[in-house]
């Protein structure tokens, strides 16, 4: 079990994430002030010594996608083109999504965000950030015999 210290902001953070498709279905706009469009879907995935973060955009140029880090808050943010209404005929069902994209990611404090590498490949953007060295889980050798008491062992040797 890892303790954590309470973070009211990552709190508040959460909230308006599980909130957020909820005001815009309901509202309209919704989300942070100013900022329209669509959520992009993620997963977060942990891999051995890296944490790889990847985010469902098809149809979006590598171009239009602006990726920023800062104080360990992980944006992803973009503008796909908006297709006009078809000349000849009338949309009867449209689900592709287009125009402005926008998702905040809160990242542990165990990731270098300075040799984080984005790749984008086939309408999926995956950022990839290594582990901090000195947050690396260390493993430990169980020795079998007696414990040290008052960290001194038999011989009373430190």
């Amino acid at each position: 079990m890892v303790l954590r210290g309470w973070e009211p902001f990552r709190e508040l953070r959460r909230m308006r994430e599980v909130m957020e498709p909820w005001s815009r279905l309901y509202f309209g706009q919704g989300g942070e002030e100013g900022v329209e469009g669509w959520a992009v879907p993620l997963d977060v995935v942990e891999e051995g010594d890296n944490f790889v973060v990847h985010a469902t955009m098809p149809g979006v140029k590598p171009e239009d996608i602006e990726v920023t880090v800062e104080e360990n808050e992980l944006t992803i943010k973009g503008k796909t083109e908006t297709e006009e209404e078809h000349k000849e005929g009338k949309y009867l069902m449209r689900e592709r999504r287009t125009g402005s994209f926008h998702r905040t990611l809160h990242l542990p404090g165990s990731v270098n965000t300075e040799k984080a590498i984005p790749v984008y490949d086939k309408g999926v953007l995956t950022i990839t950030f290594p582990k901090v060295e000195a947050k690396k889980a260390k493993h430990l050798t169980v020795g079998v015999g007696k414990a040290i008491e008052g960290g001194k062992n038999e011989g009373g040797k430190k």
